[in-house]
């Protein structure tokens, strides 16, 4: 996977191979260039398109009744979203708006359903993407139900580090920079919560943190939370 701009905060992305095969369907849908600001879909919207993005970043959230906002994902490029909802014909559950310009690559799924037979790699890419996506929320929904926010914290750093981590002489380091405010809105918590619980996690050397930069010093990533994490 390509290692992206330092300064670039994505919580997804897809690897090089998958983001490829998007690249090379771009004759099934259409390019598109938006300013920041955008919003491509709203929660609650029935909509048939999906988006690629080539570059820019574009921030994905749920409102709830409240007035409370929660942040899904914070895409990039090589990210694909909205795809779940076109492909069931369901309504959004969240809101995408791009924090930059962005370049895009727009999907109907009506015109792409059509032409699935004859681009087997699409099809077998866009399910298997469907699918990871899937399982990375199913786990969040896990944690975020849970009373305990430390647990919430820690599967959202364990995620981006085994999803997109690199192993140095400290840990594995998580190559997307992440602010404390950034943390509580992706986990559901306070940034109260998250800078007390990131200094907790530091003392028992789960992890290292400078800054925006943070690495996972388990080794042992694959073991289920509450085996790596202690209450």
């Amino acid at each position: 996977m390509k290692i992206r701009d330092e300064s670039t905060t994505e919580t997804w992305y897809m690897d090089a191979h998958a983001a490829g095969v998007f690249m090379a369907a771009e004759h099934l849908g259409r390019r598109r260039t938006v300013r920041q600001g955008t919003t491509l879909y709203r929660q609650g919207d029935l909509a048939p398109n999906f988006y690629f993005i080539v570059s820019g970043r574009v921030q994905v959230e749920i409102f709830q009744e409240s007035g409370a906002e929660f942040i899904l994902e914070v895409m990039g490029s090589g990210a694909l979203m909205g795809e779940g909802s076109a492909v069931g014909g369901q309504r959004h559950i969240a809101t995408a708006t791009t924090l930059e310009a962005c370049v895009l690559i727009e999907f109907n799924y009506a015109e792409i359903r059509k032409a699935l037979a004859d681009n087997a790699e699409f099809a077998a890419t866009l399910m298997e993407v469907v699918a990871v996506k899937q399982w990375v929320l199913g786990t969040r929904i896990q944690f975020l139900a849970t009373p305990r926010p430390d647990l919430r914290i820690v599967e959202l750093l364990t995620r981006l580090a085994t999803l997109y981590g690199v192993e140095d002489k400290d840990g594995i380091r998580i190559r997307t920079p992440l602010t404390h405010e950034q943390v509580a809105a992706l986990t559901g918590t306070s940034r109260v919560t998250v800078t007390r619980t990131i200094m907790k996690l530091k003392s028992e050397g789960v992890i290292l943190n400078e800054g925006r930069r943070f690495w996972m010093r388990c080794k042992n990533l694959d073991k289920p939370l509450e085996l790596r994490h202690a209450a």
